[in-house]
């Protein structure tokens, strides 16, 4: 009774025929996809210049590549819309979970949190995934760091976008010559006090870290940012970006790559005066927008916005 209900066992050719197709579908090749959807998110490890980085990525393999690099106090999980966006529009988007973020990037000394060994990750993580060229996106420490790999190393970018941090020379000169921005940047010589901030930010449950993200989307994702700023060392790498500034200084070299940089009016941390001088040290075509009325945790609090000019600047020079 049982057994007539079911359709008789296929030939042993064809079950073998069915095999290899899904083995096909389900591995795919080289140049295939990251999944069986372009804007699902994967996670990978990157080994890179000795270290080993965490990341996210999606978009089939022979896209065009893009790098997508976080700020503090967060990880490659703030750029999960991006990232799938990207990966719908073709790209083959890679988010590292930065240095001191990950866990087998995380080098005691404040000296290896410095400007140059954090550039050369960059250019470490591009050469281990075979981008020769690629798009690079930063947001915060991710857009400081994207400006100076685009100063040392403007052939290997394609295209540049940073978010919320300007050209390190009109950030300087904000902090010169800005009252806004001085008072905007004084958090910075909080973070740059031994143990303190770590004790501060942790204390009651991470309550101060927490406040950071707001109330917008971003604050979703509070909790992954302090369970992993919870593990042994992490914090205290994270803020080693701020105690090292100054070992080593900013090219401050004339960027010369595509570049669009976004600025939000809600951002507390970056004033109006750096930001309307961003395009004086770009000397290549340069697209600035303002997303109105947005926080400074621009990829997750205003995503949607933030994706479409991303796909339609990197649209407009892949090569």
């Amino acid at each position: 009774m049982l057994r007539s209900c079911f359709p008789k066992a296929p030939p042993p050719a064809a079950v073998t025929f069915l095999l290899l197709v899904a083995l096909a579908t389900a591995c795919g090749d080289g140049g295939g996809s990251s999944g069986t959807d372009d804007a699902t998110i994967a996670r990978t490890q990157v080994e890179a210049g000795g270290l080993v980085f965490e990341a996210r990525v999606a978009g089939p393999r022979g896209g065009s590549p893009v790098l997508l690099l976080h700020g503090f106090p967060q990880s490659s999980l703030e750029w999960e819309a991006q990232l799938a966006a990207l990966g719908r529009a073709g790209y083959r988007a890679v988010a590292p979970d930065l240095r001191g973020y990950s866990p087998g990037a995380r080098p005691p000394a404040v000296a290896d949190y410095a400007l140059e060994p954090l550039t050369r990750d960059v250019i470490a993580i591009a050469d281990a995934l075979g981008f020769a060229r690629f798009h690079l996106v930063g947001h915060d420490w991710g857009a400081a760091i994207a400006w100076e790999v685009a100063g040392r190393y403007p052939e290997r970018l394609t295209s540049l976008t940073a978010v919320s941090v300007p050209h390190p020379t009109a950030f300087a000169q904000a902090l010169a010559n800005d009252s806004d921005q001085q008072g905007r940047s004084t958090y910075i010589t909080f973070f740059r006090q031994p143990d303190v901030p770590e004790r501060t930010l942790l204390a009651n449950d991470a309550a101060l870290l927490r406040g950071i993200y707001g109330t917008g989307p971003a604050a979703g994702n509070a909790d992954e940012y302090v369970r992993l700023l919870s593990e042994p060392g992490a914090l205290t790498a994270a803020l080693n970006y701020y105690r090292a500034l100054g070992l080593t200084s900013s090219t401050g070299a004339r960027t010369t790559v595509p570049t669009l940089y976004v600025w939000s009016t809600g951002d507390t941390a970056l004033g109006r005066y750096g930001a309307e001088r961003c395009g004086d040290f770009v000397d290549a075509p340069y697209r600035f927008e303002i997303i109105e009325g947005k926080s400074h945790w621009v990829p997750e609090d205003a995503a949607d916005e933030l994706s479409t000019m991303l796909v339609e600047h990197v649209g407009q020079w892949d090569d």
